[in-house]
C-alpha cells in the first residue's frame, strides 16, 4: 500500500548539485513515528545510508556526507527531496528512497518500504 517513487535527472555534471525527489503515496510523511530516508548503491558496492528526514521534520545525515547533503520536504505534496552538492564521478550510484522507523537506536538500520531506485550518473 505504501509506495515511494524517486524522480530527477539521470545525469549530473561534476561540481554540480544532484537533486532527487521522492513522492510517497499510501502514508503521510508526517505520520508518527517514521523517518524518510535516502540510500544509494554505487556500482559493485553495498548500500550506503545517506540521511533521513523524520516525521517531525528533523534531519540526520551520514557523517561522511553531511557537509554536502541536504534533505527537505514538502508536506503539501507528500514529497521529500535530496540535494547532494559538489558531486564527482564517485557519486554515481542507484539512489533509493525508503521508510524507516524512529526507535531511538539510530537511523540507517532497517527499512520497511523502498522505492524502485533511480540511476544517477555523474559525468562530463
Amino acid at each position: 500500500q505504501v509506495q515511494l517513487q524517486e524522480s530527477g535527472p539521470g545525469l549530473v555534471k561534476p561540481s554540480q548539485t544532484l537533486s532527487l525527489t521522492c513522492t510517497v503515496s499510501g502514508d503521510s510523511i508526517t505520520t508518527s513515528y517514521y523517518a524518510w530516508s535516502w540510500i544509494r548503491q554505487p556500482p559493485g558496492k553495498g548500500l550506503e545510508w545517506m540521511g533521513v528526514i523524520a516525521y517531525d521534520g528533523g534531519t540526520y545525515y551520514s557523517p561522511s556526507l553531511k557537509s554536502r547533503t541536504s534533505i527537505s520536504r514538502d508536506t503539501s505534496k507528500n514529497q521529500f527531496s535530496l540535494q547532494l552538492s559538489s558531486v564527482t564521478p564517485e557519486d554515481t550510484a542507484v539512489y533509493y528512497c525508503a521508510r524507516e522507523p524512529t526507535h531511538g537506536l539510530g537511523y540507517g538500520r532497517g527499512y520497511d518500504y523502498w522505492g524502485q531506485g533511480t540511476q544517477v550518473t555523474v559525468s562530463s
